[in-house]
């Protein structure tokens, strides 16, 4: 009992200093780099597109959602994968994490809550910018808040654990290739500028589109926030759970490994 006391004792500290890092050292930075893209895809193609009747006046409603859905993915990946590859490789602060009274696993999980609360602030912020920026604000009169509440909770976790997997499979060198050769498709096939259902016509990329853990998050957003239309909330549901436990475990798995060696 008192070794699993100290252990969630260690692991706050860990947490908490992470936070307090953040707070008092990368807050800038973290804003900058979570919000630049989604500002510039909610001006393009929120307000730029629709004002010169490229899309539908209504396709905003659609966008925002999938905006939020990229944000919350997107952040945690690159908050976990980014300073795990800089702490196994350059700094070497890892080795410190993992002098505290808490097993391997349990620094590798830290790692992942971590990161998905600073997804969740990331995700949220989106709501009053597009409130701001898009032509007709928030239309989210019949949202479901509840499951948009445990949307971000999940969909932050498993963007956390995709940058996992790549933070402890990836050599340091090869990063920054791995990073420009998953984070395109990552994007363009999520469902994130269309819903998934209006990808009939393109059946082949419609299919494709379901291997990305992004497209149920940015569906299950949509099913929350808007009446357009999106995939089945059964098919959300396994989607999303299945590749959450299955990067997470992968990842965690790789963690170990590497904290070990």
């Amino acid at each position: 009992m008192l070794a699993r006391a100290t252990g969630f004792r260690a692991f706050l500290g860990l947490l908490q200093r992470d936070i307090w890092n953040t707070l008092r050292h990368e807050l800038g930075g973290f804003l900058a780099q979570s919000l630049m893209q989604p500002l510039a895809f909610l001006f393009v193609f929120g307000l730029v597109l629709p004002e010169i009747g490229a899309v539908d006046e209504g396709y905003a409603t659609q966008l925002l959602p999938g905006i939020i859905a990229l944000t919350l993915v997107l952040t945690a990946l690159q908050n976990v994968a980014l300073p795990l590859v800089i702490e196994f490789s350059y700094t070497k602060e890892i080795e410190d994490r993992l002098l505290a009274p808490i097993s391997p696993l349990m620094v590798g999980v830290e790692k992942l809550v971590f990161a998905t609360g600073r997804s969740l602030i990331a995700a949220l912020l989106i709501l009053p910018l597009g409130a701001v920026i898009l032509p007709d604000g928030l239309q989210t009169g019949g949202a479901n808040w509840g499951v948009f509440a445990l949307l971000l909770v999940v969909g932050g976790l498993a963007g956390a654990s995709i940058g996992l997997v790549l933070g402890t499979s990836v050599p340091a060198k090869r990063i920054n290739m791995v990073f420009a050769l998953a984070l395109t498709p990552l994007i363009f096939t999520g469902a994130t500028f269309y819903p998934w259902q209006l990808l009939d016509s393109l059946r082949w990329f419609q299919v494709l589109t379901l291997v990305n853990p992004l497209t149920y998050v940015s569906e299950g957003m949509r099913a929350a926030l808007t009446s357009s239309p999106h995939l089945g909330a059964e098919w959300i549901a396994l989607g999303l759970g299945v590749s959450t436990v299955a990067f997470a475990t992968v990842g965690l798995r790789g963690f170990v490994r590497r904290a070990v060696d």
